[in-house]
């Protein structure tokens, strides 16, 4: 219960500082107390709010404070492109009620780059995915190289100043099955004060002439407005694959604004972070395979990480399987991905039912009986493959 208190406290707190701040002009500082107001009072009603009376209470009161900052927002955004007038003492807001800044001149929104953001917006994931690092089986030198590049920036960002820079895009490569997107997952909820952008090549790829790398342009601008802010970038390959005299003239466009972009020429990209995934790093093309600065192969599991990964699958379900059994199926699965492990299990989870339908649990056998007809996914050849390009470029994993 001391929790909730503390917690509505702060937010009521903040709003109140809000408000102080907004009335002496100060709207920089009070629109940040505003988004942080509403952060506690989100989390009041989402885990400790009793009673909905008390939830509809705290949402229309977070439906006001966002209101308020968005209006700021647009304020403060329209002051780095001109100068503005003074508001007047007494004045509610930058802008009056018509719509009109302090200069009397209309408001103007662009309904094209509106309606692109609302394309994306879908690409926000707003509930945390929550997966932890310890649900991660091995991976400790990618676990380290992500925590170092992703989480202390957002953690801490006094630690980052002068020629310590957080790192601005990083690659996660290696082959499939591995892992990738889970970390990514992890990374997600362990940087739970940053926006998280999962995008897929259907959230940018456009029939329409010219509008894809509008997209593109649409989803670093509202990852700039929700800083910190993770872009992460499943199957980069699909996207920014190598440049081909064959290529389509749309493909070439969004490679070059993704470019422009990652480069953040003529724009601010602090506090943004670029996480690209691909099981097929040789075939990015070299301009963006440099933008990512940090690039970290994602191997396939050893024993120990294997022998951890058949437990984790498992879960709660009933079974004889003693710590030996599990050593020993890590050793057994040599060449094989988390996600070949996971199709073995939940074959073996089946081998009961199959024999007798009132079966509760099932035993060693019947895992191995699985392994035996479960091959690994991954091929030797693309493994020297990826080993070669880590090799080439890569840095840690």
């Amino acid at each position: 219960m001391a929790s909730t208190t503390t917690n509505l406290q702060k937010a009521i707190d903040l709003a109140s500082k809000a408000a102080q701040e907004d009335k002496a002009g100060n709207y920089e500082e009070a629109l940040q107390l505003y988004q942080h107001a509403v952060q506690y009072f989100l989390h009041v009603v989402k885990y400790e709010a009793q009673g909905d009376k008390a939830k509809q209470s705290i949402r229309a009161k977070c439906t006001e404070y966002l209101d308020r900052a968005e209006k700021l927002k647009e304020y403060l955004k329209k002051k780095e492109k001109k100068p503005q007038k003074p508001v007047k003492e007494g004045q509610s807001s930058p802008t009056d009620e018509k719509g009109k800044d302090s200069d009397g001149e209309e408001e103007s929104d662009d309904p094209e780059a509106k309606k692109l953001q609302n394309q994306l917006q879908g690409a926000i994931i707003m509930e945390k995915p929550n997966v932890k690092w310890s649900d991660v089986a091995g991976l400790e030198g990618a676990k380290e190289a992500l925590k170092e590049a992703v989480i202390l920036p957002i953690k801490f960002p006094h630690l980052f100043t002068g020629k310590r820079t957080p790192w601005k895009g990083i690659l996660l490569f290696g082959p499939p099955g591995t892992g990738k997107s889970y970390l990514a997952k992890a990374v997600a909820t362990e940087a739970n004060n940053s926006t998280f952008f999962s995008i897929h090549s259907s959230h940018l790829v456009s029939k329409w002439l010219g509008e894809s790398e509008k997209l593109v342009k649409n989803l670093f601008q509202l990852a700039r407005e929700n800083k910190p802010s993770i872009i992460f970038i499943d199957e980069i390959d699909s996207l920014c694959g190598s440049r081909s005299e064959n290529e389509s003239e749309a493909a070439r466009r969004i490679k070059t604004e993704f470019l422009v972009q990652m480069q953040g020429v003529g724009t601010d990209n602090e506090g943004i972070l670029v996480l690209g995934a691909t099981n097929i790093p040789w075939v990015l093309d070299s301009a963006i395979r440099r933008r990512f600065e940090k690039r970290i192969y994602i191997p396939l599991p050893e024993a120990h990480a294997r022998a951890a990964m058949f437990k984790l699958h498992l879960g709660t379900t009933q079974n004889s399987l003693t710590e030996t059994d599990f050593r020993e199926l890590g050793k057994k699965t040599e060449g094989y991905s988390g996600a070949d492990i996971s199709v073995i299990v939940r074959d073996a989870l089946m081998q009961p039912i199959r024999k007798v339908q009132s079966a509760t649990h099932f035993k060693k056998g019947d895992m191995l009986r699985s392994l035996s007809s479960t091959k690994p996914t991954v091929n030797e050849h693309d493994l020297l493959k990826l080993k070669k390009f880590s090799e080439d470029f890569g840095q840690e994993g």
